[in-house]
């Protein structure tokens, strides 16, 4: 089973299948006659595998922490899927969409085989959740340095995930991403241009205009010079304070960044929580019709 088919299928088994959902919480009341914009909260979170700053697995609290955003997307970081013993073997990704009753599309990073024979693969990668029904999703390569490989070199992997959801008619591309974490830049600037080049084709692919999100940890400063060419198409949202590490931040590392015609910025702000080692970043957006 390709990683592609396997995030689709995440989608469709766990979101477009599921009844009941809650409706989208900043989608009613006002912003979707014509002409006018619509809002939306999204938000970022690299959830350490279900682990808070002191390295204890949690997911209750990681729940809590994450249905405090009353976010409509949720970008996260760090997702096992029946990883190993650290996250008791569960499925974070499905398990955190049904408590939260939002839609999920999973998109691994690495995926190899199980234990024994008989037993779920072992998944680790990026998530989106959403108050919104995803349209697709797909799972794209980038330039990667394995961390499972004794003696890996850049090539390209999954686990840039990213879905088209349609708000109040609208399609919104949301993309999940975490970038490499090592001192040395240079896979990261790889990563950089590869993203440039997806949103790009996406954004060339639309016959209007195209509103995209994206959502992640790119361990680095926003000053850093290899993220510098992702603003020259998208806003970085300064959300007033640090991120990294989760008890007396010191960074910010973790990002929500925006297209700069067709979304404005309405607010945003870095939640104080130490159910992870990161905190979240959550920001109130009105996408332009």
């Amino acid at each position: 089973m390709s990683l592609r088919r396997r995030t689709v299928e995440v989608l469709v088994a766990v979101g477009l299948l599921g009844t009941a959902l809650a409706p989208p919480a900043t989608a009613a009341g006002h912003g979707h006659g014509p002409g006018q914009s619509v809002p939306l909260r999204v938000a970022t979170y690299n959830i350490h595998a279900g682990a808070g700053m002191d390295n204890v697995f949690d997911l209750d609290r990681q729940v809590a922490a994450l249905r405090s955003l009353d976010a409509d997307v949720i970008g996260l970081q760090e997702v096992d899927v029946h990883w190993d013993a650290r996250s008791e073997w569960r499925d974070l990704a499905s398990e955190l969409a049904r408590r939260l009753r939002m839609h999920v599309s999973f998109a691994p990073i690495y995926d190899f085989d199980p234990v024994a024979e008989g037993e779920p693969r072992r998944e680790f990668g990026v998530a989106v959740l959403s108050r919104y029904r995803i349209v697709s999703a797909e799972n794209h390569d980038i330039t990667r340095l394995s961390t499972q490989d004794p003696d890996p070199v850049p090539a390209p992997g999954p686990g840039f995930g990213e879905v088209v959801l349609r708000v109040r008619g609208l399609p919104v591309h949301v993309y999940a991403t975490h970038l490499d974490f090592r001192g040395d830049p240079s896979v990261r600037v790889a990563q950089v241009a590869d993203t440039r080049r997806i949103m790009a084709e996406d954004r060339k692919s639309e016959r209007g205009p195209v509103r995209q999100i994206l959502l992640g940890d790119f361990n680095a400063a926003p000053t850093a010079p290899e993220l510098a060419p992702l603003w020259e198409n998208l806003t970085d949202i300064e959300p007033g304070a640090p991120t990294f590490p989760a008890q007396d931040p010191v960074q910010r590392i973790d990002y929500v960044a925006v297209s700069k015609d067709t979304i404005r910025v309405r607010d945003a702000a870095v939640t104080e929580t130490l159910a992870s080692d990161h905190r979240p970043v959550v920001a109130d957006l009105e996408l332009r019709r």
